[in-house]
């Protein structure tokens, strides 16, 4: 495989991080970063601004990635509805940026999109499904799409649910789960909110593979398999010896939540598992990874990877 340079940007987040780990050993990765700094092992850190055009251009040229990916965002979606006009800027204008550079240096790119792109009435939702998006978020992340598609039609865009571990100012959904469980702490997890999770790691792997086939348009890449919130959390705890009893059904028809969100955000990854040639993973392949991560040190390298200004 020839060695390339990789920029992410988002390079604080948790995609980014995990990004980086997956990817230090083949290639030279560059961590895009805004408000805070990092520092991570087989990677650089470089300030980046996205909001404006020109002097991104500029300063992606004097870095000269081979590849682009672009992960940075608000995470969260309460945010996205009490901010909607931020939350458009931040999702589509600063992709739209990206994508433009990325098409003016003859880059690859690879954005990051949702699974929160439909009304969550039926499974396994493929490419080709209507968008039918229940809140800003799932609205803004679909306009992302058109934009990047828009002003660089060889890109990769990339439908996911990822989990992986984070850092001090950002946890993921396993996190919250085996920090909580660690703690004696009861989590109530849905179990009428279904999912297709992938490991940051695996996603990275494959969502860049997929690049060097030559792959463009949007790709679902997700887990192999169809797992409600309840259930990955149960799974999660027998994976590191937590007690599964401390995770109790709980369902968001019953919730009190702000924002609507989808039921069902399962996705077909049927198009990009033709085009690698294998599976993506199950649940029980992701979890087996995420406590040998543990094990081999990446929650404490990652959590101490991340500070402010």
């Amino acid at each position: 495989m020839q060695r390339k340079k990789v920029l992410i940007t988002g390079g604080t987040g948790l995609l980014a991080l995990n990004w980086a780990c997956a990817m230090r050993g083949a290639h030279d990765v560059v961590l895009a970063t805004h408000t805070r700094r990092v520092s991570l092992e087989g990677a650089t850190a470089a300030p980046l601004a996205l909001d404006d055009a020109l002097a991104l251009r500029r300063e992606l040229e004097r870095i000269a990635p081979d590849v682009i990916v672009h992960t940075a965002g608000i995470t969260s979606v309460e945010q996205c509805e009490r901010q909607p006009e931020l939350a458009r800027h931040v999702y589509v204008d600063l992709a739209q940026n990206v994508a433009g550079a990325a098409r003016h240096l003859g880059a690859g790119l690879i954005h990051i999109s949702t699974d929160h792109l439909f009304s969550g009435t039926r499974a396994l939702s493929a490419e080709d499904a209507p968008p039918e998006p229940v809140n800003v978020y799932g609205r803004v992340k679909l306009l992302a799409e058109e934009a990047v598609l828009d002003a660089c039609p060889g890109a990769l865009v990339v439908r996911t649910n990822f989990f992986g571990w984070g850092h001090r100012y950002r946890q993921s959904f396993s996190d919250w789960i085996y920090y909580n469980l660690r703690d004696g702490k009861a989590v109530t997890m849905f179990e009428d909110v279904i999912i297709t999770p992938i490991l940051a790691d695996r996603l990275a792997a494959c969502a860049q593979r997929l690049l060097e086939l030559g792959a463009s348009g949007v790709y679902n890449v997700a887990g192999d398999e169809r797992v409600s919130k309840y259930d990955f959390g149960v799974r999660l705890a027998a994976a590191f010896g937590l007690p599964e009893r401390l995770v109790r059904r709980g369902t968001i028809a019953a919730s009190r939540m702000s924002v609507k969100r989808p039921p069902d955000m399962s996705l077909d990854s049927a198009k990009a598992r033709s085009l690698l040639g294998a599976p993506l993973g199950t649940v029980a392949d992701f979890l087996f990874i995420l406590e040998r991560q543990d094990r081999e040190g990446r929650r404490r390298e990652l959590l101490a990877a991340v500070r402010e200004s």
